[in-house]
């Protein structure tokens, strides 16, 4: 059997062979560059559907995966490349040349990918004939795309009647769709082998944890619990990179949600268990272990159910929709009615207003609601049904009557209960939040955990039970705020988030009440004090992930976050940065849009050559390396800021990046300079020369990030982008050229000292 390491090798290989073929691309004409084709034959939508990958969806494959999007991109440009020519375009040689490079290149890349298939089919039999089949059809595509496009002689070829990509266009865009299909399969099937890893991964993790449950003695337990961190550390790794593997972001939150209860719940089992070895007879200790082993067997189940995107005997998600979100979906479709007046019965509108009204009894039902929140929901609720009646008169007198007037009435209505719901939306987010800061500050100093923790000290039983229902009246508050804050939460992975805080209070509150059971039954047990202290510190870190969360709800509902794309709007200026603080919103054009994305694949590219050079490198802890793999590492950040992806959410964010990114390379070039003393005149000049490229690029940068260009938001971004590939590509040339000087350096000082040695040798002699 092979490992799991050298799976997951295979993998990356399986990755970079695609990144390397486009990576060597990336010089080819600016007239052969890749663009977004129209759909149907001649464009590159023939050949991959309507937008990036889309082909797959044609195919039935769904990518749900960023390491499969990312691998097939490369791919795709390539191909785009060749579909997107222009038949009419004077056939050069330099043209003729680009278009049979990028032919072979294609065919080069697939043949690395068919190898890595191979390997990997050849290490998984029950996915073999599947993996080999699809690696036999993209060979032969591939090889197909080479032959049309191996037009090196184009008027002799023409004159002999050969088929190429001139002649046979639809030949071409056929290929193309079989070779990314083909592709597509093969890196779904060794995904298969990664989600069969981490189901692996857990099995392992489960049947040690049986073992952990039966265990009767303290030195066989330490025994097993070793191995069981080994286990749990090794699936903490798959699945963390599964989570940061996943599209999307409901799955991605569900996973962190499932690995956080893992995490935290793995030090409640050591002490837990610890506790019921120490006192076997005791109720309480045993009831606070099986929460635990409970708790994390189900964590482990989600994680599977995750991975394989299937539920347990074929449940469904019965989780009720927020009301924010039926009100967003409501706001849609009365806005609709705009374009069409038949969309949809007016039974089904009032159906959908008395849904989302029927759960803002959450608030209202709530003991903990202040009078005048409750009666200003109850006021705006029949407000929002008197307008939607108002809105179903005008929408029925709209059908019969087309005129001016009445649709300005019902364009009137609309923006009326509009404006209800928003006010509403206020509403209910101002009582939710209130309610939730009120008792995050009112718990913030825990007096009933400490007043617990003296109690079970003392051994008094009469003032546990009055700290333990205090304790229990804590939770249930906090338990209905995590209920309404998922009401007004904003977006799915922050309603799962709220719907795991409420489970951990509810979970967390009855574990620390019979961990302090234990503990006042045995008040000199230092087991039992150190295990409530892990119950406690538990809850005491989920109170501060909700204080967290809170500020991000707060965030997302005035706007703060939750933009796709950083640079599609400006950041709310900050404190100390004068620079930004006139710039306003300015949403760039389609255009404009195409030029950064452009711009962003071409770091990316560069970022990849930047690290295949960084490999090289025997010494990794060499400055020069260090510095240029945290600049490779912010250019990909950039790189993913340009796809609306990645760390970077504004152009603040963005501006901070670049600042830090110009004083590494001003690092690095001081690096690279203290380096050049060792080397010979010649080579310290040559070194030097690039130097000296360096340096005035990183100032450039500075001033550029620096500078105030008014409501110009894009231009800033397109300079500073075009500034950051100028150095990257300097950067290249740089990691490449110390090494190969570094290597003559070594070479050198090796053969001195064997001349020196054999000297020594011949003067003894």
């Amino acid at each position: 059997r092979v490992s799991c390491r050298h799976r997951r090798g295979r993998w990356t290989d399986w990755r970079r062979a695609s990144s390397g073929a486009e990576s060597r691309l990336r010089d080819r004409p600016r007239a052969m560059a890749a663009s977004p084709g129209p759909s149907g034959v001649g464009g590159a939508g023939a050949v991959y559907g309507s937008g990036p990958l889309g082909f797959a969806l044609d195919s039935g494959l769904e990518i749900k995966t960023r390491s499969v999007e990312q691998t097939l991109l490369p791919l795709v440009s390539q191909i785009t490349t060749l579909i997107n020519h222009k038949d009419n375009t004077k056939k050069s040689d330099k043209t003729l040349q680009a278009i049979q490079r990028v032919g072979q290149a294609v065919n080069l890349a697939v043949g690395r990918f068919v190898k890595v298939g191979e390997a990997i089919a050849n290490e998984n039999w029950d996915l073999k004939e599947e993996i080999n089949i699809a690696c036999i059809e993209a060979k032969q595509a591939g090889e197909t795309i080479a032959a049309l496009t191996d037009i090196t002689n184009l008027n002799h070829l023409e004159s002999d009647g050969q088929i190429t990509i001139f002649t046979d266009k639809t030949g071409v865009i056929k290929a193309a769709r079989l070779l990314l299909s083909s592709v597509t399969k093969v890196l779904l099937l060794a995904d298969r082998v990664v989600i069969k890893q981490i189901i692996t991964s857990r099995n392992k993790v489960l049947a040690t944890m049986e073992r952990l449950e039966k265990v009767n003695s303290f030195q066989e337990f330490v025994q097993i619990f070793s191995q069981f961190g080994n286990e749990m550390v090794e699936f903490a790794h798959l699945s963390g990179d599964r989570q940061n593997d996943l599209k999307d972001e409901k799955k991605k939150a569900k996973m962190a949600a499932a690995r956080a209860v893992l995490e935290k719940c793995t030090m409640m089992l050591l002490t837990a268990s610890k506790t019921c070895l120490r006192h076997p007879n005791c109720e309480s200790a045993h009831k606070n272990k099986e929460g635990v082993f409970d708790r994390m067997k189900v964590a482990l189940d989600k994680v599977i159910e995750i991975v394989t995107d299937c539920k347990p005997n074929g449940e469904t998600d019965i989780s009720s929709v927020s009301i924010f979100t039926g009100i967003k979906e409501f706001k849609m479709n009365i806005e609709a009615l705009r374009e069409n007046l038949y969309f949809q019965s007016k039974e089904n509108l009032s159906v959908t207003l008395e849904v989302i009204l029927e759960r803002t009894e959450d608030f209202t039902d709530s003991a903990y609601t202040s009078h005048e929140h409750r009666e200003r929901i109850l006021e705006l609720s029949t407000q929002a049904r008197m307008e939607l009646q108002q809105l179903i008169s005008v929408w029925i007198q709209a059908q019969s009557k087309k005129t001016k007037s009445i649709a300005e009435e019902l364009e009137l209505s609309i923006l009326k209960i509009s404006h209800s719901l928003n006010e509403l939306k206020k509403e209910l987010h101002s009582t939710a939040t209130q309610l939730a800061a009120d008792l995050l500050k009112y718990h913030a100093d825990h007096v009933v955990l400490k007043a617990l923790k003296l109690t079970g000290v003392e051994g008094n039983l009469e003032a546990l039970a009055e700290y333990a229902c205090k304790l229990s009246e804590q939770k249930e508050q906090l338990v209905e705020t995590c209920r309404l804050l998922r009401h007004i939460s904003g977006t799915e992975p922050m309603e799962i988030t709220c719907i795991h805080a409420e489970e951990t209070f509810q979970v967390t509150g009855q574990q620390i009440i019979s961990a302090a059971e234990t503990l006042t039954l045995h008040p000199s047990s230092k087991i039992a004090k150190e295990n409530l202290d892990v119950f406690c510190e538990a809850w005491e870190s989920q109170i501060s992930d909700m204080s967290t969360l809170l500020r991000e709800i707060s965030d997302v509902f005035e706007g703060r976050r939750g933009e796709k794309y950083g640079y599609l709007s400006l950041p709310k200026p900050m404190k100390n940065n004068a620079n930004l603080k006139s710039l306003k919103p300015d949403k760039p054009d389609s255009e404009e849009q195409a030029k950064i994305a452009k711009l962003g694949l071409k770091l990316g590219l560069l970022t990849s050559d930047a690290d295949c050079e960084i490999e090289k490198w025997e010494d990794q802890e060499n400055e020069i390396v260090q510095y240029g793999r945290n600049m490779s590492t912010m250019a990909y950040s950039l790189y993913l800021f340009t796809r609306g992806e990645g760390p970077l959410k504004t152009s603040q964010d963005l501006i901070h990046q670049l600042e830090v990114f110009a004083a590494e390379g001003l690092k690095l070039t001081s690096s690279v300079q203290a380096f050049s003393k060792q080397l010979k005149d010649d080579d310290k000049l040559m070194l030097l020369l690039e130097i000296n490229k360096l340096i005035p690029l990183c100032h450039q940068l500075q001033t550029v990030t620096k500078t105030s260009l008014q409501n110009k938001v894009f231009l800033k971004v397109d300079k500073c982008i075009t500034k950051t590939r100028s150095m990257m590509a300097l950067l290249v040339q740089l990691l490449s050229l110390c090494y190969k000087l570094l290597k003559k350096l070594q070479m050198e000082n090796n053969r001195w000292v064997s001349v020196t040695n054999k000297d020594s040798m011949d003067g003894k002699i």
